[in-house]
């Protein structure tokens, strides 16, 4: 299984590694990102604890957390699928980014390739506050179709959230990348 890929032109995905303890340290001193995560991760070990969770996990094949970097593997996000039904071929996506400029939407579009050829998966889904349009137009950029609307799912700070749920089947036809055309579909390996 690979685990480091070119998701565009200076764009990579790559497992994490302890050296990106920094970045991640980084990324979730910024209080929009510390309301995602169930963990605390506002100290070195904090962060040290998460990467080496998600090596276990890789190895144990329960989720596949991808690094996000550029061409001087500086770390621009994390994309990754977990919560993995080996039955039916599902998994969860999810991503962040510390920069915009389509860095989320190629880095899902790779992501969804690699699980669906190097994993053996056969759906996707992710969801996304409908307060959230830029996580919205991520979602459709990678190719994920919109499915429905879970009512009031998640609540930070005593306000419930509704979530808009999305999917991609590895039998869909490839999304357009910025300035080229979409592929047909894509046949699972």
């Amino acid at each position: 299984m690979r685990d480091r890929l070119e998701a565009s032109p200076g764009l990579w995905l790559r497992r994490w590694s302890e050296k990106d303890a920094r970045a991640v340290l980084t990324a979730f001193a910024d209080p929009l990102m510390r309301e995602q995560t169930r963990e605390p991760m506002a100290s070195p070990g904090d962060v040290e604890r998460r990467l080496a969770g998600q090596h276990r996990r890789w190895r144990a094949g329960t989720v596949f957390a991808f690094a996000v970097v550029d061409g001087q593997d500086t770390v621009l996000g994390q994309v990754a699928v977990s919560a993995i039904d080996r039955r039916h071929s599902t998994g969860w996506v999810s991503y962040w980014t510390t920069r915009g400029g389509g860095v989320a939407s190629g880095a899902c579009r790779s992501l969804a390739r690699w699980a669906f050829d190097d994993a053996g998966l056969f759906r996707l889904e992710l969801g996304h506050r409908v307060n959230n349009p830029a996580s919205c137009r991520v979602a459709r950029a990678a190719g994920f179709a919109v499915e429905g609307l879970q009512r009031q799912k998640l609540e930070y700070d005593g306000v419930r959230h509704d979530v808009e749920t999305h999917a991609r089947l590895a039998t869909d036809p490839e999304p357009a990348e910025a300035g080229r055309p979409a592929r047909g579909r894509r046949r699972p390996t």
